[in-house]
């Protein structure tokens, strides 16, 4: 799937379900590039891996021929979202987004003048999204995380900033914002669920697409059919373990030890 035609399929709102990586291991990104997801993400803020990291991992998704290429990157910085972009990313998910402020920034940081502030210098994306600034502002998403206190607070204003494209709910650090105590605690349910419902509904009346992380492909599901636009699934590294995890159990059961 080409930048452009990311693009405009999340525009559109319709759905598209992605896979998140967090390691520097390029040959497993193009195996998960070949599954049919509509786009693999490469965590760029938490995820085990430098710039060449990251260039390594476009390169594995466009080798895998069938997925875009997302970074969530390290911060709102117009620095690490241009390498990003550079390096051939379709599109940007953008962390600790606060304010309707910080969200006009994110998207001045994706697009060329007059209509941003991005450098130019496409080293690696002009060879997929093309070297004429317009083309490469229309074929570029740019998506912000709501996933704090002031974030939540803003968000139909966040959801309402000319140019963004999107949404993209953090819940370990949502949950965390909303009181608690660790990033799984069932104690703030309620209060939790309560604002999914509202980040969702404020990108909606925005007419802009919603997205979610999510630990498994039966939950990202379920969050397409409340009315997110994508969601993401797990990770590599925590599907690994999960997978080593139940291999040594059945084992055991069958009396290896």
């Amino acid at each position: 799937m080409t930048a452009a035609e990311f693009a405009r399929k999340i525009r559109n709102r319709e759905k598209a379900i992605g896979y998140w990586a967090l390691l520097d291991a390029p040959v497993a990104t193009e195996r998960l590039a070949r599954l049919g997801y509509d786009y693999v993400a490469l965590d760029a803020q938490h995820g085990l891996f430098g710039y060449s990291g990251m260039l390594n991992g476009l390169l594995a998704i466009d080798a895998g021929g069938t997925s875009a290429g997302l970074v969530r990157v390290e911060a709102n910085d117009p620095t690490p979202i241009g390498r990003a972009l550079d390096a051939g990313a379709a599109g940007v998910i953008v962390p600790l987004v606060n304010s309707a402020a910080d969200a006009a920034a994110a998207v001045a940081a994706t697009r060329y003048p007059p209509h941003g502030i991005r450098s130019y210098g496409p080293m690696r994306s002009m060879l997929r999204i093309g070297p004429v600034p317009a083309e490469a502002n229309d074929s570029t998403l740019v998506l912000a995380m709501i996933e704090t206190p002031q974030g939540l607070e803003d968000v139909e204003a966040i959801c309402a900033t000319p140019g963004l494209d999107g949404i993209y709910v953090g819940p370990s650090d949502l949950r965390l914002a909303v009181g608690g105590a660790t990033s799984t605690d069932p104690a703030v349910d309620d209060v939790f669920n309560a604002a999914v419902v509202r980040v969702r509904e404020a990108a909606a009346a925005a007419g802009i697409a919603a997205g979610i992380h999510t630990p498994s492909g039966e939950v990202a599901a379920r969050r397409l059919d409340e009315g997110f636009t994508f969601a993401s699934v797990a990770s590599e590294l925590v599907h690994l373990e999960q997978a080593a995890a139940g291999h040594l159990a059945a084992a055991r059961r069958d009396g290896a030890r």
